[in-house]
């Protein structure tokens, strides 16, 4: 790959004698990443059960490399959400925010969804996770991986973070910036990020990313914590973004972060104040690690009383529609601490609100809490996201398949599913949650031994 002079010229300076391991590690394969979902099951279980030969992220408990040969986008366990396809240096930014079960988090720059399902499975069905892209098309992308984790506790939005800023001012324990950027760290894999880098340099985004800063800092709650990063090297984008964002509060600080063999720490000689304390950051070059490079910034807001709320986060509406027989006793019918006073409904569509939303009215949404299903004449119609959002013991009626199984990629490809006299005993007619080796993939609905399929036709295995 042939890199621009200019983006050389930089690097040079930037690394020193440094530069000819770096030019070096083009040469050198890419690594490929998953990331455990631990909702749903632990690394340990994970590895127990792994079809993969894999070796542990060391920055990420739940974080591991696959060989390039292996195919886990093309595995049963893929579509029933036990891990999510990640770049390792990636993991960094999530799993380095601390989060405590019942928080309120937002995700600010979240497609297609990476941070925000380790994110939901940190919160572990707590709380509020606000995950939010400003492309409406992107934020489809997000929505569908967070789903397919099984996360119910979410808001799915498409907004500028302006729109937000005005809605929700101190209003999250904790917030995650993945920002838009150069992408130098990406140059690896993506030659056509070297074409952008031309067209664009730095500046654009810079400006870009200030921005964004400089709002998502009045959504931060007093006590509250802001984990910043970018894939790109650029010391503007960097170390000079983190000392803009502390110039916005002076109750802004850094807080420090994990150490991990190959890793080195922010350099105050690249940003504009000499501040000392950006040695906090983090950063991964390709050349040191297995990864392809990262930048980590986690700043705190001290807990101020000279903060003051600007406007008063109103709760969430519920509409005043109410369940029809059918759909109250299919949600009856599941083992699950429904508080059904937050069971709302939008034109027969069934939403389960977490305790912690805020009014949304007039925000762009993708999702509002678990959609459970849709109210139909006579019937209700449980959603592929309840599916996902359940374990198998939680749901009254259950076919549980072995990934050996050749009816699961059946399945998953849409098709009927047929089932022995033995195995349709353990089975009653009427909706089952269709599970691999224990854990859910989808609904089907049995009727004397064939299983209609009802796996959403937008996920199906291709």
């Amino acid at each position: 790959m042939e890199l621009p002079v200019a983006f050389k010229q930089k690097m040079k300076e930037m690394l020193g004698a440094d530069f000819e391991n770096y030019l070096a590690s083009f040469f050198r394969e890419t690594n490929q990443g998953l990331r455990v979902n631990t909702s749903k099951l632990t690394a340990e279980q994970f590895l127990g059960i792994s079809p993969f030969e894999v070796k542990q992220v060391p920055w990420c408990p739940n974080g591991f490399y696959y060989e390039k040969t292996e195919k886990p986008a093309k595995h049963p366990y893929y579509f029933a959400g036990l891990y999510y396809i990640q770049e390792p240096s990636a993991m960094t930014t999530a799993s380095f925010l601390p989060i405590d079960e019942g928080d309120v988090v937002l995700d600010l720059c979240a497609a297609p969804g990476g941070k925000s399902t380790e994110l939901a499975a940190k919160l572990n069905g707590t709380g509020l996770l606000v995950s939010n892209d400003i492309s409406n098309s992107r934020a489809k992308a997000l929505l569908k991986n967070i789903e397919v984790f099984g996360a119910g506790n979410v808001l799915v939005t498409s907004e500028a973070p302006h729109i937000l800023a005005k809605r929700f001012p101190y209003f999250f324990d904790k917030i995650l910036i993945d920002a838009p950027c150069s992408g130098e760290g990406m140059f690896r894999k993506q030659s056509n990020m070297v074409k952008a880098w031309e067209s664009n340099g730095v500046d654009l985004f810079v400006s870009l990313q200030r921005s964004i800063l400089k709002e998502a800092v009045t959504m931060l709650k007093p006590g509250g914590m802001l984990i910043y990063s970018t894939c790109t090297f650029s010391k503007e984008e960097n170390e000079q973004a983190v000392e803009y964002l502390l110039s916005l509060d002076n109750n802004l600080h850094l807080a420090d972060l994990p150490m991990f063999d190959g890793f080195d720490k922010g350099h105050p000689e690249w940003g504009l104040s000499n501040n000392a304390k950006l040695e906090n950051c983090r950063r991964l070059w390709p050349h040191r690690i297995e990864g392809e490079g990262h930048f980590v910034a986690l700043v705190q807001k001290e807990d101020n009383p000279e903060y003051q709320t600007k406007q008063t986060i109103m709760p969430f509406v519920f509409s005043k529609e109410r369940l029809s027989k059918e759909a109250l006793e299919f949600i009856k019918s599941i083992d699950y601490p429904f508080d059904m006073s937050r069971i709302d409904i939008q034109k027969e569509r069934v939403f389960y609100i977490p305790d912690k939303m805020p009014d949304v009215k007039g925000l762009r949404i993708l999702r509002c809490g678990l959609y459970m299903g849709d109210m139909k004449k006579n019937r209700f119609e449980p959603s592929q996201s309840l599916a996902m959002f359940l374990r198998a013991k939680q749901f009254p009626n259950v076919f549980d398949m072995s990934v050996s199984d050749e009816r699961v990629v059946k399945y998953l490809k849409g098709e009927t599913i047929i089932l022995s006299d033995e195995e349709e005993k353990g089975c009653q007619d009427g909706f089952c949650l269709i599970c691999v080796d224990g854990f859910s993939l989808g609904f089907g609905k049995l009727s004397n031994g064939t299983m209609k399929n009802k796996y959403l036709p937008g996920w199906r295995w291709m």
